[in-house]
């Protein structure tokens, strides 16, 4: 097959918000479209609220003149499904029921000619079983699209099991003339960005479970010392906790229950009491008019120490953070070497060590003396907030003075509950982990495993990337230590990790 040629008509069914989205990039991409909705006159309001979009966009002076009028004359209602039959390209965005998919598409396999491709724009349903019905199931794959398609880059291209392989090439190269950012995977539960982001909303909800830190502050963390665009329980609340709690279930269920990806029982109770975020008025936050919005748990200021003891070498993650506190005019004192890296850390002028979480608890009768944790940040100099935990043999005095010393670096500081793994490690840990694991089974390239997050939730970083930036060893090292701090499967690191891990620690050849 080759590549669809840009006169050639395409056809989108299903009229919602991103069916007119996916209409609205195909009519600028310069194709003739066609509309269609089940539901009589739908398909005309859509053309219609199209339309509007381009005027209002011609208006502001971000569509041409001369490329407004041939577009709304290439913009196309239809009254049934006969009015496809010169499709080059179906795309259906209509309810996420597998049995109302496959109905359509076998009723436009009667209409289009053998040549026409047909693409389902699904978030969760598996493409094999949407193709499964079809005479000719090659011609089927997933062009999973974001909302508001018009404005977000990414569409996953889905391979079903049928697939033709020409067929998602044509269908990659369509999306690129199309301006949008193809990615490629394979066809398993959550596709790449549902599967890989379950994460970021899991760890945060233990955490917040377990009673270590409230949502504001855990949010706040994510943001100010993770680098991410918006916290997971201020983003639940802006998706839906119906909508996000929905597809945790799907891909749960799609992989028979593995607890890596176990729903939260926490906003399992929100949905139940119909707290559903900013659409009810009510989620995590209250979102009602004049509400107060929580801010997040910062410590008040206090007197930094006029000197620290060096003890070891800091992970890489963290290795940046000596410099600055010489920097900030607080003496670093050399003193014994750690027996290795992961050991490494700062000693306070009281005698507690202060390091970067391992995936252990500060307390433990596997960490004598007392101890402080830092949080793992995307960027140490540029963060403006650091999570600390204290194990229970802390004095206050100590606390108070790495409190101070991190304020000194410029820092807000959150006094965080003794949890594992923290805030910020232990998610990028899972990211890396989960992607890590797909790219090891060959989902995605390792390339597009990135992309993909990068652009489909607007990460700050890839998670592969990520991974690779704090060490596999290191993030070996974090998961071994989670998985024994919560025995059950959810933390054990996958293959793919742990050879790189084992590679980076000399274990075996690279």
């Amino acid at each position: 097959m080759t590549a669809i040629d840009p006169g050639r008509t395409v056809a989108v069914v299903g009229t919602g918000t991103m069916g007119q989205g996916i209409a609205q990039v195909a009519l600028l991409a310069g194709h003739p479209v066609r509309l269609y909705d089940a539901a009589p006159g739908r398909a005309a309001e859509a053309a219609k609220a199209v339309s509007d979009r381009l005027l209002r966009l011609a208006e502001k002076g971000r569509l041409a003149a001369d490329r407004l009028e041939p577009a709304l004359e290439r913009l196309q209602p239809a009254d049934g499904l006969a009015e496809l039959a010169d499709a080059a390209l179906v795309i259906e965005a209509i309810v996420e029921q597998l049995d109302a998919k496959q109905q359509l598409f076998t009723a436009l396999e009667a209409v289009v000619d053998d040549a026409c491709v047909l693409a389902t724009n699904t978030s969760s349903l598996p493409v094999t079983a949407v193709a499964a019905p079809l005479r000719r199931p090659g011609r089927c794959l997933g062009l999973h699209f974001f909302n508001p398609a018009p404005l977000l880059p990414l569409v996953e291209v889905v391979r079903g099991h049928a697939t033709d392989d020409t067929v998602a090439t044509a269908a990659q190269d369509l999306m690129t003339a199309w301006g949008k950012t193809p990615v490629r995977c394979a066809d398993t539960p959550g596709f790449l960005v549902n599967r890989l982001a379950r994460p970021f909303y899991a760890e945060a909800f233990r955490v917040y479970e377990e009673g270590a830190a409230d949502p504001a502050t855990i949010d706040a963390v994510l943001r100010e010392c993770g680098g991410f665009a918006m916290g997971p329980f201020e983003l639940t609340d802006l998706i839906g906790q119906d909508v996000n709690n929905a597809v945790t279930h799907s891909v749960y269920e799609a992989f028979f229950h593995d607890p890596k990806f176990r729903p939260s029982l926490a906003q399992q109770r929100l949905v139940q009491a119909g707290l559903l975020g900013r659409k009810s008025g009510r989620g995590w936050y209250d979102h009602g008019a004049g509400a107060p919005r929580p801010g997040p748990a910062t410590a008040a200021p206090c007197a930094p120490p006029d000197t620290v003891g060096r003890h070891g070498d800091l992970p890489a993650g963290a290795a940046g953070l000596l410099p600055m506190i010489e920097e900030a005019g607080i003496e670093v004192v050399p003193g014994d070497r750690a027996p290795a890296p992961a050991d490494g850390g700062i000693v306070l002028p009281g005698g507690t060590r202060l390091a970067l979480t391992d995936g252990r608890a500060a307390t433990g009768t596997h960490r004598p003396g007392p101890l402080i944790t830092f949080d793992l940040a995307l960027d140490y100099r540029a963060c403006t907030r650091i999570a600390l935990a204290a194990s229970d043999t802390v004095p206050p005095a100590d606390l108070a003075a790495a409190t101070g010393l991190f304020q000194a670096l410029g820092k807000q500081v959150s006094v965080i509950g003794d949890v594992p793994g923290m805030i910020v490690a232990r998610t990028v840990a899972q990211l890396a982990d989960f992607a890590e694991d797909a790219a090891g089974r060959g989902v995605a390239s390792r390339e597009d495993v990135d992309t993909a997050m990068r652009l489909g939730v607007n990460y700050p970083r890839g998670p592969l990337e990520w991974g690779a930036a704090v060490g596999h060893a290191w993030l070996g090292r974090f998961l071994r230590n989670m998985d024994e701090e919560y025995p059950g499967g959810r933390y054990a690191a996958c293959q793919s990790l742990r050879r790189r891990a084992a590679a980076d620690e000399g274990l075996v050849q690279s």
